[in-house]
């Protein structure tokens, strides 16, 4: 079940990937050895001082949010908590937001907001807490008046003053009315609710500290403080986990995105003892709570969780179904018989599946390496009446999925354009996430697909200089490999181009990298040291990166028309600095490229023997993944001829005799010419 998974671009890896270093998967395999990898504290007394208006500037706080930028409505209605009618455990747990109290008018709660007016200091822990569900009833359409009301307010901060007199089970009424009241997450007087919490998680049994926790959910606030109480907590109450707490549980620490590593290991145990009990929309629940948190699992533990779901596929709804695609990708397990489900599911599912979830199905197969054309088609086919709903996020990566995935434009002809249009109507959000503009316009040009505002965007010096400012992604490699291919695939391109300063800066990276790891891997030197024993020496085999943007390294053979060998050695570092000097003046012609790749003798053969890996292609298929598409495209652009020597060949001739492997190496160097 276990695959390799290369190293691929840093825009997109920090994404999808970008907290799986201190968490990663035990049964990872190792990467691509060709390519280069790319609160305050509150008191609660009457003294507290609180903003407990509902102003104008709250609301922009809290309208703010995370994302600066318009949000975008969704194609498709998703019950993301569906998993809480499996039971009817869970009522104990969990707020159903679908059974709101029966609404009641203005005029029914005119008598409480009087009785607020009377009462004031009067009012008696029991009152506030019976007053706020009273008010909870209030049509939805009515709250803004709610709120605007002084005597609101004025109970609100009784609450507060209150705070430490309440039962807990008063505490969990006030927190709930909060929700149906539709108070701000960003309220400050939250804030202190949050610490009263904290104050009694040891007070509170494990059936009220999880509803406390969805509660907050509900409410939209971040409360890891409390989170933190809670998972201490859940280490005393483990025998009395049962599936709805469980599954409750790593909802809410999906939620919280983060799971503390010593409750992995019993998690882990929970969902192996329960798994069998697990329904569907549960079983969705689970992984995605594990995928959100990034929790890996042993591989044994993931597969059958995917065993699991795998028995009542049919039966999953479309969201949990991604969600074990979900945590497939971040576990990169390669589950056949899933995978092979998934070919029937998602053709049967796509027409009326919302773009998110079809990028992340498209995301999955392509991280996996899994290419089935059945699942790329349906997708494509969907995509188009769906670009109005597609952030520059699902954009980017969908272009990214099927240009690694090597689908070509022709196989789906409005697949790309809309996409790309889909791009340009979410310009906007590019300011906040460059990385967003790489990942889509490197998965096109995989396919040899330039949109040229687009490009001349990605290369402008005011972008790379937004891109660069961040200092979370390392960006340079994305906008050297875009560049340099623009410079290679439209030679007459007179639109902006990255410095000289930054691009020797990448491939000096690049190539200090390569010389530190992929250089000295053991199947790298045997074929640099049997091809110097068949070819004469040193000087006739020289290793290096021909195409510094394909992060990869070749070993560079000349040979003369007769097929003789022809010393490379001493032009190795006239041939780099002339093929970079290609890729930097576009306007030359397509023969100047070729010959300017540093060929010594007119007339020679250029070689680039690739000691290629499993992680170049798509996994049981001849199909080559797209960047490693894109550099044996390029490498013929140039002016060389690739050799290969698969992964499948090479790795059982190296243990041959120095005479089986010459041989073998001299029927793939002139059976090439």
């Amino acid at each position: 079940g276990r695959i390799e998974i290369e190293s691929t671009f840093s825009s997109l890896a920090h994404d999808k990937l970008s907290h799986y270093n201190a968490q990663a998967p035990s049964f990872w395999q190792r990467k691509n050895h060709y390519s280069v990898s790319c609160s305050r504290h509150l008191s609660s007394s009457k003294n507290t001082i609180l903003d407990l208006t509902f102003n104008k500037a709250s609301e922009t706080k809290e309208k703010s949010g995370i994302y600066n930028r318009k949000p975008v409505q969704p194609d498709v209605k998703v019950d993301t908590r569906a998993f809480l009618k499996c039971s009817p455990e869970y009522t104990s747990l969990s707020l159903d937001l679908t059974q709101r109290p029966h609404p009641v008018e203005w005029v029914d709660v005119l008598p409480v907001l009087q009785k607020v007016s009377v009462l004031k200091g009067r009012m008696k822990p029991s009152d506030v807490s019976h007053f706020l569900v009273q008010l909870s009833n209030l049509h939805p359409d009515k709250m803004p008046l709610l709120k605007s009301d002084q005597r609101f307010v004025m109970l609100l901060r009784y609450s507060v003053e209150h705070i430490r007199s309440f039962s807990e089970l008063q505490l969990l009424e006030i927190l709930q009315s909060f929700v149906w009241l539709e108070i701000p997450s960003s309220h400050t007087m939250l804030e202190v609710y949050e610490a009263e919490f904290c104050r009694r998680t040891n007070q509170l049994t494990l059936h009220q500290l999880l509803f406390a926790a969805d509660l907050w959910r509900c409410i939209g606030r971040q409360v890891p403080l409390f989170l933190k109480r809670l998972y201490v907590s859940i280490h005393l109450y483990i025998g009395q986990v049962g599936v709805p707490e469980l599954v409750q549980l790593l909802y809410i620490i999906g939620e919280g995105r983060h799971c503390p590593k010593d409750l992995v290991r019993p998690i882990e145990q929970l969902v192996l003892c329960h798994l069998a009990n697990l329904h569907p929309e549960e079983i969705g629940t689970v992984c995605l709570g594990l995928f959100k948190s990034q929790t890996s699992l042993p591989e044994s533990t993931v597969t059958s969780i995917v065993d699991r779901a795998l028995s009542f596929v049919t039966e999953m709804s479309d969201f949990a179904m991604v969600n074990v695609l979900k945590y497939l990708r971040f576990s990169y397990l390669y589950h056949r018989a899933w995978l092979e489900a998934m070919a029937q599911e998602v053709p049967r599912r796509a027409h009326r599946m919302g773009v998110q979830g079809l990028m992340h199905v498209t995301l999955t197969c392509s991280a996996l390496h899994y290419r089935d054309i059945s699942i790329l088609t349906s997708v494509a086919e969907r995509v188009p009446s769906l670009v109005p709903y597609c952030r520059s996020k699902d954009s980017s990566k969908l272009l990214w999925a099927f240009g690694t995935l090597g689908f070509l434009p022709a196989e789906s002809p409005g697949f790309y354009p809309s996409l790309t249009d889909g791009l340009r109507q979410r310009k906007t959000e590019f300011h906040r996430y460059p990385e967003h503009l790489l990942t889509g316009l490197l998965g096109l040009a995989f396919v040899s697909q330039f949109p040229e505002d687009l490009v001349s965007l990605a290369l402008s010096p005011e972008f790379i200089h937004l891109a660069l400012k961040n200092s979370q992604l390392e960006l340079k490699k994305d906008l050297f490999t875009l560049d340099a291919a623009v410079a290679l695939e439209i030679p007459q391109w007179n639109g902006p181009r990255l410095s000289a300063e930054l691009r020797e800066e990448v491939v000096e990276m690049l190539w200090k990298f390569a010389q530190s790891d992929v250089c000295l891997k053991p199947e790298v030197l045997e074929a640099e040291l049997s091809l110097q024993d068949l070819l004469g020496g040193e000087k006739f085999v020289c290793k290096r990166m021909i195409l510094p943007h394909t992060r990869s390294i070749d070993l560079e053979v000349h040979l003369d028309s007769n097929g003789q060998p022809i010393p490379v050695d001493l032009l190795c570092p006239k041939m780099t600095a002339d093929m970079i000097e290609t890729l930097t003046k576009p306007s030359r012609k397509r023969s100047n490229q070729q010959d300017s790749a540093g060929q010594g003798f007119k007339g020679s053969i250029k070689l680039a023997v690739q000691i290629s890996s499993r992680n170049h292609y798509c996994i049981q298929s001849q199909q080559l993944l797209g960047l490693h598409a894109m550099k044996r495209r390029h490498l013929k652009m140039a002016g060389y001829r690739v050799v290969e020597l698969s992964h499948w060949e090479w790795s059982s001739v190296m243990r041959k005799s120095r005479a089986e492997k010459l041989a073998y190496l001299h029927c793939k160097i002139y059976d090439s010419l």
